[in-house]
This record gives C-alpha cells, structure tokens and sequence, in this order.
C-alpha cells in the first residue's frame, strides 16, 4: 500500500542531499529515506538531516534499501555522473544510461507504485530511460524537465524589470540543455504583455533584452559549475515544489518532463512543456500557443533529443 507521506531519494551527492534538505524542511512527509551506493554516505546524510529535525517538523529520516522504496508515495532519482567543467547535459548520457540500467530495475522488482520523478541528467533522456526500464504508467514518471530552466527565467526577469519574480509568467521549454527555448510569445507580468510591461519600466530594445536574459539562463548552470563545480541548490527548490504539487494534488502547470503523443508534433519522446502536476502524476500536457519561430525552436530541440534516443540501448 502506498504511503504518499513517505519519500525516497536515490543518489546522495551534492543535489540528492540537497533535495533531502528541501524536502525535511517543506513538512510534506513523515519519512524520508535515502539510498546511495556508499550506504556510509547515505547513514551520514541521514544522521546530519536528522539533529535539523527539532527544528522542523516530525518526521523519520534513516538511510535505507532499495525495499524501503516499495511503499513510497515518490520516488526522486538524482543518482549519477555529475556534469563537469565544459561538458554539456548530454555528454552524460551514456555513463548515467548505464547507472539507470542498475537502479530502475531494481524498483520495478519490487512493483513500487508511486511517482517516479527523475532529476539526474541529461533528464529529459533519463526520464525517458526510466519509463522504458521501469514498465511504469507514463503519468507516474517525471522529469524535472525544465521547472528549474523556468525558474531562472522568471528571476531573471523580475530583476531586470524590477518586480517580484511570483508575477513573471513565462516558461522555458523543450530539451532541459543547450536547446531549450523561452516561450516570449506568450509571457507576461501579471497579465500586461512582456514588451508592453518593458516599455512600462523603461527597457526599449526588446530583441537584446530577450537575447541577454535567454543566454543568462542557458548558460547559468556552466556558470554556476565554473565558479562552485555543481549546482543543486535550485535544483532542490524545483524538486520540492513538484513534490508539492503531487502531494497536495495541487493540479498546478509546470514544465516538467513527460512522454508525449502527438502534441507540438512530437511523438514517443520525453520532453518539457507546460504539464498539469496532481497526485497522479501527469494529469494532463498542456499545448500552448507558440509563434512559428518558436514552435520551430522546439522542433529543433526534439529532434536533437531523438537523434540521442537512437544512439542509446535501452
């Protein structure tokens, strides 16, 4: 039987614990168990997590096993290489292809019947992995996808008009990598059009302005690797915020990863677009208007993703 207030995370690196840490101070569970290869590393995360807990919320956090797992209402997987210095999301494919090949069986040997929700990257392509290996309903596997990407967007945003970020409404979608795309078309400020809201602020040259902040969030991750050699702390917040939604059957849109059918003209792919998130899972994708330049954009992004699915052994 499946306890939605029991969580496990798989892989305890730098963003497994991290998540770890957002998820015991969110107080949607009453317990969490982390599973790592180096089960030390797993009993030593699950110690320091533990003495935070006075100030939190009950709840049990312990390192477990891959049967810990079984009742879980989510499962995170964050296991795998980590993206280095100069290296692009999708040059870990092959080497984090190869650790799912050891860890999704292993859930789908013990019918686990919750959520999947996959972080590790490339994640659109682990996503997809996961889904093929696990034999899971396609509502009940989840990337992170680019919530994280949208996130970025909207910060940025907010901070080059000067306005809270909560009222920036725009999404990044497609390949959570080099390939993804900010939907402009359709961004807004609370309802006032993106350039109209610009004008507002001041901020004429639109074009430079949509180029910079584009660039800012599609590159902010090798940044971030440069100058601290990961990232996991905005990864984290992401992670958190799709659990919410699960668990509070929230049915809030966010641009997660998914197998889609048709829509935007892709088939039999995991990519990321705008996504009703609820208890099941996937309720439902979301087609939203895009103009010809993106909808090209995204047509892009897809075949990059498909020529990678063709290279790889599932």
């Amino acid at each position: 039987m499946i306890n939605v207030r029991k969580c496990a995370v798989i892989g305890c690196g730098f963003v497994g614990a991290s998540c770890a840490f957002s998820l015991m101070q969110s107080g949607l569970f009453s317990e969490l168990v982390l599973i790592d290869a180096n089960q030390s590393k797993a009993e030593g995360e699950a110690m320091d997590l533990g003495h935070g807990v006075p100030f939190a919320r009950p709840m049990e956090i312990y390192a477990g096993s891959y049967d810990d797992a079984a009742d879980c209402g989510i499962i995170i997987v964050t296991a795998g290489a980590n993206q280095k210095p100069g290296e692009t999301r999708l040059d870990l494919v092959n080497k984090n292809v190869g650790i799912f090949k050891n860890i999704i069986p292993e859930l789908e040997k013990r019918a686990c019947e919750g959520i999947l929700l996959i972080v590790s990257n490339p994640v659109d392509i682990l996503t997809y992995t996961a889904l093929k290996l696990s034999g899971f309903p396609e509502k009940r596997v989840i990337g992170s996808g680019t919530v994280l990407d949208t996130a970025r967007l909207k910060y940025l945003l907010g901070r080059h008009l000067d306005v809270d970020s909560r009222s920036v409404h725009a999404y990044i979608i497609g390949e959570h990598g080099d390939s993804e795309l900010a939907v402009w078309s359709s961004a807004n400020v609370s309802g006032i059009g993106l350039n109209r809201f610009c004008e507002i602020r001041g901020h004429y040259d639109h074009m430079a302005s949509m180029r910079s902040l584009y660039e800012g969030v599609r590159d902010s991750a090798y940044e971030i690797i440069k100058k601290k050699g990961a990232t996991y702390y905005g990864i984290a917040m992401s992670v958190k915020r799709i659990a919410e939604c699960i668990v509070r059957d929230e049915h809030s849109i966010l641009s997660v990863s998914s197998m889609l059918h048709g829509q935007y003209g892709i088939e039999n792919m995991c990519i990321s677009v705008p996504t009703v998130v609820g208890g099941c899972g996937v309720d439902k994708v979301l087609e939203v208007e895009l103009d010809a330049g993106e909808r090209g954009q995204l047509d892009k992004s897809a075949e990059g993703l498909k020529a990678v699915l063709k290279s790889i052994d599932i």
